[in-house]
């Protein structure tokens, strides 16, 4: 078994959509990268890229590169999984914490879990997301942007 660790931060926007795990949440912001900046499902493909040495996200799919601008990070998340078939890896299981003020994000979770565990091919029992804030502290607390963690086992087939 091998296990790696995920880290992801974006700033918010106005009348941007906000996306997380890979399914859109109602908000008045919404985060703003390259891609579709979902901050959750980034940290997931860092970890699980880490678990199996394969570099991180930047390496793979690099901002800039005008095929990944707007692009679904579930799609990107498949990529990651199909990578770690191809080095022999199967995920074990998933981990994460989204750190944000506002939306309160309970409701989506299971959404969320099911969007994942689809991209991957495994079973939203294999995806656990937890929701936090920061008590009103530093940039996500001033709901400047949100941050996720992720952790990832992977386990060779």
């Amino acid at each position: 078994m091998r296990i790696g660790l995920g880290y992801d931060v974006h700033r918010l926007a106005r009348d941007v959509p906000l996306v997380l795990g890979g399914i859109k949440i109602p908000h008045h912001q919404g985060l703003i990268g390259w891609s579709d900046a979902d901050v959750l499902t980034h940290a997931i493909m860092d970890a699980l890229l880490g678990a199996a040495a394969l570099g991180d996200i930047g390496k793979h799919f690099p901002p800039g590169d005008p095929q990944y601008k707007g692009i679904s990070s579930l799609a990107l998340l498949a990529k990651v999984g199909d990578m770690l078939k191809q080095a022999g890896y199967k995920v074990s299981n998933v981990d994460a914490t989204i750190v944000a003020e506002q939306p309160r994000l309970a409701p989506h979770i299971d959404t969320m879990r099911a969007a994942l565990a689809g991209a991957l091919g495994c079973v939203p029992g294999d995806i656990g997301i937890q929701a936090s804030t920061s008590e009103e502290l530093g940039f996500v607390g001033r709901e400047e942007g949100m941050v996720a963690w992720a952790i990832a086992a992977i386990e060779k087939v």
